[in-house]
């Protein structure tokens, strides 16, 4: 039997059972976002309305079923060098300056972090980056570079550990070169090499847990993600953050998003018509 519709008082429980949990703010637009995505979960637990899953959820003694709820809510959205204008940034401003100092020997370990990584497209993207500038740049040793990827969504962190893509995933901007390069066939899939993958450590993280433990970084790829999010917990991320990175470290965000008036410690750059940030010391949360 179908579940009864989503009600509006079930709609602001969830709502706001969701935004508790990840941070995912949703208007009363997006009532249906909550119906389409939570009804196979009320079948699955055999609910017959959403109030009912509802009070199984916030009673629920383990963390399961809110990961469940998690995993649905969350948009996986990728593809490989998404909007080309941030690995444009990090091939020719960041990853120079960054590689000369391993060679100069006036740094340690480069890190970066892949904040909201998916199923995987964006922390390989970032590896085989490294990975070309290594080889354009003999004496650069890619052992010197460490990639973080998390994600809150324990199945999209599950299809980026196993680093298995089809074919139609291939195609969404990976360029033939480094697909040859950089990945095999195994079967009706194709595989990331182990050089890419040992860049990469995966993680599950929730961007509302404390992000001390993390860092530092040199630089900070969080793109779109908080466009779900009320502006309150947009600052509290972008603050962590700025914590978080290195004196002459930087953040990537989308196209799509603004730190106007969320994060004015870290100072818009541009490069090549794209846009990055760096944290300002001269403004109170961007000293270091």
């Amino acid at each position: 039997m179908s579940p009864d519709a989503l009600s509006s008082a079930e709609f602001r429980l969830l709502r706001d059972y969701i935004q508790e949990h990840c941070g995912i703010c949703l208007g009363e637009e997006k009532a249906y976002l909550i119906e389409a995505r939570l009804t196979g979960l009320l079948a699955r637990h055999g609910c017959p309305d959403f109030g009912t899953f509802y009070r199984l959820a916030r009673n629920a003694s383990s963390p399961a079923l809110r990961e469940e709820v998690i995993d649905a809510m969350t948009t996986n959205e990728t593809l490989w060098f998404r909007d080309t204008h941030p690995f444009t940034i990090l091939r020719e401003k960041l990853l120079p300056p960054l590689a000369d100092g391993i060679l100069r020997k006036t740094r340690g370990r480069v890190r970066i972090w892949s904040a909201a990584c998916s199923t995987g497209q964006e922390p390989y993207s970032i590896a085989m980056a490294i990975l070309e500038h290594c080889r354009l740049n003999p004496g650069v040793n890619p052992a010197q570079f460490e990639i973080l990827a998390s994600d809150i969504s324990p199945s999209a962190l599950f299809l980026a550990q196993a680093g298995r893509y089809d074919e139609n995933a291939m195609r969404r901007g990976l360029p033939e070169d480094l697909k040859e390069r950089y990945f095999h066939r195994e079967g009706p899939a194709w595989s990331v090499n182990d050089e890419v993958r040992r860049l990469v450590t995966f993680r599950k993280f929730n961007l509302q847990d404390s992000m001390d433990p993390l860092g530092p970084f040199d630089v900070v790829f969080c793109r779109y993600v908080t466009i779900y999010f009320a502006d309150e917990f947009k600052r509290r991320i972008f603050a962590g953050i700025a914590s978080l990175l290195a004196p002459s470290g930087h953040l990537l965000i989308s196209a799509v998003e603004s730190l106007r008036g969320i994060a004015d410690q870290l100072l818009p750059m541009t490069h090549a018509g794209g846009l990055y940030y760096q944290c300002d010391p001269s403004i109170p949360g961007g000293e270091k």
